[in-house]
C-alpha cells in the first residue's frame, strides 16, 4: 500500500455551488469540534460534484487532512472482502450456500449443544450466529476467550483467533436471527483456503488490482501518512493511545490498537484490518454502482445490495433497514425517517468513517474521518447526509 489513492476514482470533477454550501456549513460546524479532520465526497451520475478536506490528519503536529490522506478503514475493509468473495463465486470456485467447513474443516461452532452449519450466505448476511466482543460486557464469552475483534494486537494468529471463536458458541443457530459479527473475518479465512493464497493477494487480485486501486492494502509501507486515530472523549476527541478503549453500547468497548496498521505481522483481518482512501473507496462503490464491472456480475451486484434477511435486521440498523450480502439496505425509507430512496444501501467503520449509495439518484457519498466513533454514528452522519439532499 504506497499511500496515494488517485483523484477520487479518477472521476471528471463537476462541482455543483449549492450542494457545496450546504456541506462546508456541516464540516465548518463539526470539524475542530466533535470532529478533527474529515473528507467527504459525493459523486453524482459519476461525477465529483463536491469534495473537500478539512481540518487535521494530525492536530499535534498541525498536519493538515488532504483528499489523498489514508485512513484505518475498520469495517470499510468489509466491502472489499465482500466482493472479492463474491467475485470468487462468480467464478465458481466458492459457492453461497455451501457449508464453510468444506473449506475450514477445524471450524465448527454449535448452537445448544449441536455443531452448526454455517454458509457462505450466513456470514455475508451476518445470520451465522457469531458477534463481535465490543457488543458485549467486560466479563463476557468473548472477551473471557481471548477473542480479537481485528482492530487490536491479539500477539496471535488469525488460525487462533477462529479456534477461540469455534470454541464459544453461537449467539442463535444460523439464519434464524441477525447480529454484526465476525463473520467477515471468519468470510477472509474462507478465501484464503479456497485460493490457497493471502487475502491480502486474494484482494488484491479480486478487487484493487482489476480497479487500479494503488493505495488500499492489509499494511501501511509508511504509518505516519495515516491520519492520526482521535477518540470521542468529554473534553473533545483525544489522541488515542495503543492499545485504546472507547465505550460502546450498553457496557461494551471497542479495544482499538492504532499501531496495527503498521504492523506486518498482523494478520489481514477481513473485517476491519485494511488501510486505504477515500478516492479508492469511492472507485469501488461507483463501480458497483454502475453495474460492479470489471470485479462482479450486475446479477451479483443485485444480490449484494438486496435486502435478503427481512425485518431481521431493524434490531442492528434500525426501523425500515434491512441487509443484503454485506451491506444495509434500505427497504422503508419512511419508516427510516431519512430522505434517502428506498434501495439505498450504505455502513461505516469504527475509526469514524460512514458511507452511502443511492442508486436511484445516482448518488456515492462517502465522509471519512479520524474521529471514534463520532464519525460513523454521531450527528455528522445525519448532517452530511441532509445537506446532500437538501434536508432538514
Amino acid at each position: 500500500m504506497n499511500g496515494e489513492g488517485g483523484p477520487a476514482g479518477g472521476l471528471r470533477e463537476e462541482s455543483d455551488p449549492a450542494l457545496a454550501e450546504r456541506i462546508d456549513r456541516v464540516l465548518d460546524d463539526y470539524v475542530g469540534g466533535s470532529i478533527v479532520g474529515a473528507v467527504v465526497t459525493v459523486a453524482r451520475d459519476g461525477k465529483i460534484a463536491y469534495r473537500r478536506a478539512a481540518g487535521h490528519a494530525d492536530r499535534e503536529s498541525g498536519r493538515a487532512m488532504t483528499a489523498d490522506t489514508p485512513f484505518r478503514l475498520a469495517s470499510v475493509t468489509k466491502p472489499y472482502v465482500t466482493v472479492a468473495a463474491l467475485a470468487l463465486v462468480d467464478r465458481g470456485i466458492l459457492e453461497l450456500d455451501a457449508p464453510i467447513s468444506r473449506w475450514l474443516p477445524a471450524f465448527r461452532p454449535r448452537h445448544d449443544g449441536a455443531e452448526a452449519t454455517i454458509t457462505l450466505r450466513h456470514l455475508l448476511s451476518h445470520t451465522s450466529g457469531l458477534g463481535y466482543g465490543f457488543f458485549q460486557k467486560a466479563d463476557g464469552p468473548y472477551l473471557a476467550a481471548g477473542i480479537s475483534d481485528g482492530i487490536d494486537r491479539p500477539g496471535f494468529d488469525l488460525a487462533e483467533n477462529l479456534r477461540r471463536l469455534a470454541g464459544v458458541p453461537l449467539n442463535f443457530a444460523p439464519g434464524s436471527a441477525w447480529l454484526y459479527s465476525l463473520a467477515t473475518d471468519v468470510l477472509g479465512a474462507v478465501l484464503e483456503a479456497a485460493t490457497g493464497r493471502p487475502l491480502a493477494e486474494v484482494v488484491r487480485d479480486q478487487v484493487t488490482g482489476p480497479l487500479g486501486l494503488t493505495g488500499t492494502g492489509f499494511h501501511a509501507a509508511e504509518p505516519d501518512a495515516l491520519a492520526t486515530a482521535y477518540a470521542d472523549a468529554p473534553g473533545g476527541p483525544a489522541r488515542m493511545d495503543d492499545p485504546h478503549a472507547v465505550p460502546f453500547g450498553e457496557g461494551g468497548a471497542i479495544r482499538f490498537a492504532p499501531s496495527r496498521a503498521g504492523d506486518p505481522a498482523a494478520y489481514p483481518s477481513g473485517g476491519a484490518g485494511m488501510v486505504g482512501t477515500p478516492g479508492d473507496f469511492l472507485a469501488l462503490l461507483e463501480a458497483l454502482r454502475t453495474g460492479g464491472a470489471p470485479v462482479l456480475r450486475p446479477e451479483t451486484v443485485a444480490a449484494l445490495t438486496t435486502n435478503t434477511v427481512g425485518t431481521m435486521a431493524e434490531q442492528g440498523i434500525g426501523a425500515g433497514w434491512g441487509f443484503g450480502l454485506g451491506v444495509a439496505v434500505l427497504v422503508d425509507p419512511a419508516a427510516a425517517a431519512t430522505p434517502q430512496a428506498a434501495g439505498t444501501w450504505r455502513w461505516g467503520g469504527v475509526y469514524g468513517h460512514n458511507w452511502f449509495v443511492d442508486p436511484a439518484a445516482g448518488l456515492v457519498v462517502t465522509t471519512f474521518t479520524n474521529t471514534a466513533v463520532s464519525g460513523m454514528n454521531g450527528p455528522v452522519r445525519e448532517a452530511v447526509r441532509d445537506a446532500v439532499y437538501g434536508a432538514g
